[in-house]
This record gives C-alpha cells, structure tokens and sequence, in this order.
C-alpha cells in the first residue's frame, strides 16, 4: 500500500477512520490526508452533529480512475483540506455494499441524467442522507468537459449553505420517485413465452456479426446472454429447423473473445471489457464474477459444440483461477487491478525485442504471426497479445504442420509467462465476497462435470466449505471476509447465488447436508427478503440497516439480478424437493417482474430463463444404487448438452434424504426415477433404457 505523506520517521503522517477496515480499497486510503470514515453511525453522527453535508465516494480495488481520483484529490493536501472543511468524508467499496452504491448509482444518474460508473461522487444532505448532486470522476484541474474537483467542492458547499430548503424540496421529489417499484402484472395475466422470443430477437438484432458480442465498443461479455442463446438452440435441437443462428451468435463470440485480448494469452482469465469493437485492447482489470460466468459458458460451449477450442480455454481460464485466485483457505479472491507500477496494463504488454530475446528463432518465426508481433504496435507503443492468425495459417506460413506449430506456440507462452512473472504484478484484493464465489463456484462445477477434471471440482468444494464454515453464522449468511473477519449482512444475491451453486455441484457429486443447506438459504430468502405484497425479492432483508430506499432489482448488470436467479433455483428446488412454497415464490417474482421482463427482456436475461422453465419445467433425473455403477451412469449423462436438467447421483446407503428424494429408493440393482415438474415416469434399470427414454422425452 502506498502511502505518499510520511513523517520524518517514515511513519505515515496521516490516519483515518479507514485503517482497521477489512476492504483493500478502503485501506489504501487509510493515510490520505481526507479524514475518511466508512459507511456508518460514526459518520452520520457527525453530518447531523455538525450539520455539514456528506460528501460520498464509491469505487474498488481494481478500478482505474478509482485510482487516478486518489492521486489526483485524495493524496492532494489542499484539496483535502477543502474536503475536510465543508464536509464528512464517507468512502465506501461497492464490492462490500453494493445496496448503497445501488442506491446512490441510480440517484446520480436521475439527478445528472448522464450514465453511473466508479469512481462514483455524491453530496448527501446531514440529517438523512438524500443526494443532491453528484457525478463519477472530476479531474484535480478542468479537463475532459469537466470541473475541477476543487471548484466543484466549493460551489457545492456554497450552495448547500445557501439552498436549504431549495434542496429539501427537491429532494423530496427525488426521494418519491425512487421509492417507486414497478408494479406487478394483474393477477389474472397469463405469463407466456413472448419474453424469450423477443429476447432471441433483440439479441440477434444488436449482435455484431464482424467480430462477435453485442452492439458497439466499449464491449463487454455478457455471459448470460451467451448462455441464453445456447439455450435457445438447445430448444429446437429436434425441430425441423433448428436455431442454428443461436448456436452460432453464442460460439462465434466465444470464440471471438478467446481469440482477443481480453483474454490473456500467456496466464487465462479474462479482463473487464474490451475499449474496441474486436476485443483486441481490454480494460485490464480482472474480476472474479467475470470469470465464473465465462467459465459456466465455455464449459457449456464445449458441451453442445464439441469444439476443443472451448475447451481448452475453459481449462485455462480455471487454470488461473486455482493458481492466483485461490486462497488457502479455500476462499476466492475479489480482483486484480488494471494497474501496476502505476501504468495500466504494464504487467500484460510487451516490446517486441523482449520476445524475439527469449524466445528462440523457431519460436519466434511462428509466435510473431500468431500473435500480432509483425503487425504495428496497438498499446501505446508497444504489444498486447492477441490472436492475429489462425492456427491453420501460421503451419501453412511455416510449411509445418499443425501439430508441430501448437507444439512450438505452448513452449513460447511457458516462457513468456515464466519470464511475465518476475514483473511487479498488479494488486490484489484479498477479500473473498460470498455472491462473487457462489457464481466462481457453479463455474467450477459446470466445467468439472463438462470437461471430466476431478480438480476443479475439488477446488468449488473446497469454496463451499470455507463459506458454510467461516460466513454462514446462527443461520445467516455474512457478505464478506478479510483477514479472519467476517461481517456485513448478506444480500439477496448472496443466498441465492450460492443456493444455485451448491444446486449445481450437486449434480457432480451429492451431499445431502449440502442440498439441506441450500434449501436453508432458501428458507432465509423467504422469510426476510420476500416482498409478501407484489411479489419477488428485495436486495437487502427484512432487518437490514435502514437506508433512503429499499430496493428491488429486476434487471441483470454486471451480474444476474438476484430476483432472475432465485426464480430459477426455487423452481428446480421446488420440485425437485416437492415444495409448493418455492414454486409459488417463483411465479409470483415473475409476476412482479413481468411488465418490465415483457417490454425489455434482454435487459432482464436471467428472468427469461426462469420463465423458460416455470412454462416448461426441467428434467430431474434421480439415480439410486451402489455409488460406482451410478456414477458411470452420471457420466455418461453429463457428456450431453441438457441445460434444463439435472441428474443426482444418490447413493444406495445415503441418510438424511429429504422426503421427496427418500421416496425414490435403491434397488439391488442401479435404478433411475425420471420427472418433469410433478409427473414421474416408471423407474428404469438400465443405463441404454434411461438414454433411450430420455432421447425420447427430449427437451432441450
């Protein structure tokens, strides 16, 4: 961490209300000459104590401009000194409380009408912390279109000492307006399948059929979508005409960002977003939650497709998950920054004479073209690594085969990550968020049982065990951890990410008191985040801190919204578990949810899926008999692309089984229970009249 004031001693000459923080982000700023506090009674006391307006900054470990903000402002002590002055200084990480950033986010963007982002910048009024104006990043001194900050905290504070009432008013409307959620569909509306039409549609509408993704630069992955459109081409596998389309919007982005420099070439994982249209030059950032969800989607690209491209970049992306992510704990880690050294993107680009040194010249001769080395420079005056030719290409280039140059191209990268390695590499933050390894999680468990590799599952297993013990406390879950610390109460996305996840590891390898904790997830989930008047979930719970508004998110983000996510989940765990609760729970959420899910569906991915399977309910698959035999049987289901079912191998001698599951009982011989939402077929005893009734019932 560096601290840029120090006393004569070396000691830092400076210290906030930061410094015994659990968040890396917040600890950075710990010796800044602002006196910061966090998020909370401290702060607000003081606001109302002293009546000076609260000056707000959300942002993260692993933002850019986060950064730049601080060296510019925040290390700047005659800005400090005007922050201190005229305001209470309250720095948050939107990663520990995203229902403030949520809140906060969407009153920036009503007050400005200009898009949100981080660094995220705001004045709250003392007694009750109503914004009144904000923005994201504001420059030490006038540029880009924008004030300097040190005018803008001056004009602020003038205003608000003269405006008082002015802003009540205006506050007053604001605060109205926010506390509007949208109203449910009638309760006689029938819920049909127009969403998921019309989700295919405006995805294929805004897909760049160039260079893959969806509309114009700056790109990001969207994940959800991708799986939605291999969904969809799941759907019509037997219909006359199959959604080929689909099939190929989904694998051709893939495939287009495994080729980009969004994903790193040398080490796997992918970064933020990409600046351009082809995925060439990302933001170098890279998140967890991103991660996770690629992950689940090449691992499922790899199942319908059949593509070792898939793959492999599956196993790469995982590879660098359990070599940098992973802590000894079991824990995931948040992020690693863009920056390092203090440039974005250093760690990652090269000089073409640093490679053409260490490579050698066979080496070279193929690396160069593959890679983009004989083209000019894209990144300031030097190399990102990008897939510049194909395979195919560079052996005919050569005049070798194929094999030789794969060959030849995995010794390069071996060397160029050993000799990556020995840079100052970008930062860190440790703290291991529970929603963030929920969706890391069901990508492990998806490419385990995809792709057949023992490890990876070994590695959610170990995720889920560290949560259950370390963040899971007298029945509730705790968003967070750093250091040995748990705290913060968990949000809606926490439990039902998690309940998902431990839903899908399931089906690589059952544990009943694992499938009790996810329906104890559930269970919290309806008793303290339902909203019992119109249906779905709100983020926070029932005995959450009170805040200016209590928010219901429907549509995805950067991540699935939790409402789509926990209508999926407590459909299958509603009849997988024979519960009426859950599937109630489910169609009321999509109720609540239905007139935005009609209007924007691609806005709102998560929920199609959930209403894709309240329509047409998935396949349960239960096996029952001696552990070995069944597992053979589970293996050979998993090599099939079947994204609304799920198998569970359940052992002869299993105790502790929920009722409905209990019901379906061992047999001397290995024995398989087949239901579509409350219907059952008659049990099978072997594998070839299993497949066969499958194949015949298929559903995509």
């Amino acid at each position: 961490m560096k601290v840029s004031h120090l006393n004569r001693d070396g000691t830092p000459k400076y210290t906030n209300h930061l410094a015994t923080e659990t968040s890396p982000y917040l600890r950075q700023h710990a010796h800044n000459p602002v006196e910061w506090y966090p998020w909370g009674d401290e702060a607000l006391e003081r606001a109302r104590a002293e009546k000076k307006p609260i000056h707000l900054s959300v942002g993260y470990h692993a933002c850019h401009w986060c950064h730049v903000a601080a060296d510019e402002s925040f290390e700047d002590e005659a800005t400090a000194r005007l922050l201190n002055k005229h305001f209470v200084n309250i720095k948050v990480d939107r990663e520990e409380r995203p229902d403030i950033d949520r809140i906060y986010q969407v009153a920036q963007q009503m007050l400005t009408q200009h898009g949100g982002g981080w660094p995220l910048t705001m004045f709250l009024t003392h007694d009750d912390q109503r914004p009144f104006f904000g923005g994201t990043y504001f420059p030490k001194e006038a540029r880009y279109g924008l004030p300097a900050f040190r005018d803008v905290l001056l004009r602020v504070a003038k205003y608000y000492r003269d405006h008082a009432a002015e802003l009540r008013s205006q506050n007053d409307a604001l605060s109205a307006f926010a506390q509007l959620n949208p109203a449910p569909a009638a309760a006689d509306t029938e819920l049909t399948d127009e969403p998921l039409k019309a989700c295919r549609a405006q995805l294929a509408h805004s897909f760049d059929s160039r260079d893959g993704g969806f509309g114009a630069a700056p790109k990001f992955p969207h994940p959800q979508s991708l799986e939605r459109l291999l969904r969809d081409w799941r759907a019509s596998a037997h219909a006359p005409e199959p959604d080929l389309q689909a099939l190929h919007m989904g694998t051709f982005t893939l495939r287009r960002m495994a080729e980009g420099g969004i994903n790193d070439q040398l080490g796997g994982g992918f970064c933020r977003y990409s600046v351009d249209e082809r995925w060439m030059i990302p933001h170098f950032e890279k998140m967890l939650y991103d991660n996770g969800a690629l992950l689940a989607a090449y691992a499922q690209a790899a199942l319908a497709s059949g593509d070792e491209l898939y793959a492999r970049i599956t196993l790469e992306t995982a590879g660098w998950l359990l070599r940098e992510m992973q802590s000894p704990a079991g824990g995931y880690y948040s992020s690693l920054d863009a920056d390092s050294e203090g440039h974005e993107g250093k760690f990652y680009v090269w000089d073409r004479s640093d490679i053409e040194a260490h490579l050698s010249a066979e080496e070279f001769a193929v690396f160069a073209p593959r890679f983009g080395l004989d083209r000019p420079a894209n990144f300031e005056g030097r190399w990102h690594l990008h897939v510049a030719a194909s395979l195919e290409d560079t052996a005919r280039q050569a005049g070798r085969p194929v094999a030789q140059i794969a060959a030849l191209l995995d010794g390069a990268r071996a060397k160029l990550l050993a000799l990556r390695a020995r840079r100052v590499r970008p930062a860190r933050d440790e703290k291991v968020l529970t929603s963030w390894n929920a969706l890391m999680i069901r990508g492990l468990a998806l490419a385990a049982r995809a792709l057949g590799r023992d490890e990876l599952g070994e590695s959610a297993s170990r995720a889920l065990d560290f949560i259950r013990s370390t963040l899971w406390r007298d029945g509730r879950l705790l968003a967070t951890w750093m250091d040995g610390r748990a705290h913060l109460n968990a949000y809606l996305d926490d439990y039902v990410y998690l309940a998902d996840a431990v839903l899908e590891l399931q089906q690589l390898r059952f544990s009943a008191p694992e499938l009790e904790f996810a329906r104890q997830l559930l269970e919290v989930v309806l008793r303290h985040f339902a909203d019992a008047e119109a249906g779905g979930f709100y983020f926070t719970a029932d005995d959450h801190e009170a805040l200016i508004h209590r928010s219901k998110v429907f549509a995805d983000d950067a991540t699935p919204a939790g409402n789509g996510i926990a209508a999926r989940v407590l459909l299958r765990m509603g009849h997988l578990l024979g519960e009426p609760r859950y599937l109630a729970a489910a169609e009321r959420t999509l109720r609540a949810a239905w007139p935005a899910l009609a209007q924007h569906p691609q806005a709102h991915v998560s929920l199609v899926t959930a209403l894709e399977e309240l329509l047409d309910p998935p396949e349960i698959v239960i096996l029952r008999g001696e552990a070995r035999t069944i597992e053979g049987w589970r293996v050979e289901l998993a090599r099939q692309y079947a994204p609304r079912r799920v198998v569970l191998a359940i052992a002869a001698q299993t105790p502790d089984l929920p009722p409905a599951l209990a019901d379906k009982t061992a047999r001397a011989a290995p024995v398989a229970y087949v239901c579509r939402g409350s219907s059952c077929a008659a049990p099978v005893d072997s594998l070839e009249a299993l497949t066969e009734q499958l194949r015949a019932g298929d559903m995509g």
